[in-house]
């Protein structure tokens, strides 16, 4: 008896996602990410979420253990999520993918930049740059050559091409790495400590680059230790014990440490004012510290005719509320949402009053 001929199951790649936002260039939702080791089990990433759009420059800052590496292999599937999903331009990256799969949409979509170069020693900087395009066989070979210089000459690197990697500086080392992980034009360019090795001047170099990348429409996630670098980064998020700490929060008490940050993040909550709306009254109990998210909040006072004068106008990232410790516990003037686009304000749920001082 003839044997049916066995069906090989069609080979797939990761999925395209539905319900995904098409500003959006990175979205985690609820990703948890657990270790078991002889001692037991850990939890590194406790349900974060997490969106990050297109074209954005974003810094990832923690202290060592907070994270941030695991989150980072989160993004570029280097590592799996115990439970969550990871969508990355619009594709689940983790759902019914077999490693090979994922490594193939990795070499296309996205670049990586390690802190320690990862350049192959045996090959000169202009081969380590076409490697990548080799592995997903993205170009005409007789193209690879031509496009690989012409990323070593982006980073300055083209009277170094036919050199080893020992044979120039760390930092003429990492501008090879940036150009190999732009190699197949990624959309995407993740970096881990890309300037950690590096002098102050290729450093700069390094962020520059990142910059220029950034107009041209890519998006790039760093994660840096570096302050002087967070501070040219269109976004800050800062991680803390497994949990990310809420943006304003951050942005507007920046000198508090990253656990009390993280204390205010769980007890946050957020409320939305219509423009020209009332938040506090003059001579009310002030109940909540508020911080602004979005928008801008006029202090107003009023003298005995009823007129108002302007005091103070507030943007994101400040704050106000304190003020009631002036007198009694009430507030001394009126706060309103500014008669603009619709915006709103962060607020946190514990009461700040003169009582608890």
């Amino acid at each position: 008896m003839n044997k049916a001929p066995l069906r090989t199951k069609p080979k797939t790649g990761p999925a395209q996602v539905a319900d995904f936002a098409p500003e959006s260039m990175i979205e985690l939702r609820g990703v948890i990410k657990r270790f078991s080791n002889a001692a037991g089990e850990f939890t590194v990433l406790k349900g974060v979420d997490l969106t990050i759009n297109r074209g954005e420059f974003v810094s990832i800052v923690g202290k060592s253990g907070s994270g941030k590496s695991t989150l980072l292999n989160m993004i570029t599937g280097i590592d799996h999520p115990t439970d969550g999903q990871v969508v990355v331009n619009a594709t689940d990256i983790y759902t019914g993918v077999t490693e090979s799969q994922r490594s193939k949409w990795r070499g296309k979509n996205l670049g990586i930049v390690f802190q320690f170069f990862q350049l192959l020693p045996m090959l000169t900087l202009l081969e380590n740059v076409m490697l990548p395009m080799d592995y997903v066989d993205l170009y005409d070979f007789d193209e690879r050559p031509a496009r690989a210089m012409e990323l070593l000459t982006l980073v300055g690197l083209e009277q170094f091409a036919n050199k080893l990697p020992v044979l120039v500086s760390t930092g003429q080392q990492q501008l090879a790495a940036i150009a190999r992980a732009m190699a197949c034009d990624p959309p995407l360019l993740v970096a881990d400590e890309p300037t950690g090795n590096l002098d102050t001047r290729s450093a700069d170099k390094i962020i520059q680059l990142f910059e220029g990348f950034v107009a041209q429409g890519k998006t790039i996630v760093m994660v840096t230790h570096d302050p002087s670098l967070t501070s040219r980064t269109n976004r800050n998020i800062i991680i803390s014990d497994g949990e990310l700490i809420n943006e304003t929060v951050s942005r507007a008490l920046p000198k508090l440490r990253h656990r009390h940050m993280l204390e205010f993040t769980r007890i946050v909550e957020e409320r939305v004012y219509q423009p020209n709306e009332t938040i506090l009254s003059r001579d009310q109990h002030v109940d909540h510290f508020f911080m602004i998210r979005k928008g801008e909040v006029e202090v107003v006072l009023q003298d005995e005719k009823n007129q108002e004068t302007v005091v103070s106008r507030l943007k994101p990232g400040e704050f106000f509320g304190e003020i009631e410790l002036l007198r009694g516990g009430k507030s001394i003037a009126n706060a309103r949402r500014q008669q603009r686009p619709r915006g709103s304000v962060d607020s946190s749920a514990r009461r700040f009053s003169a009582r608890d001082q």
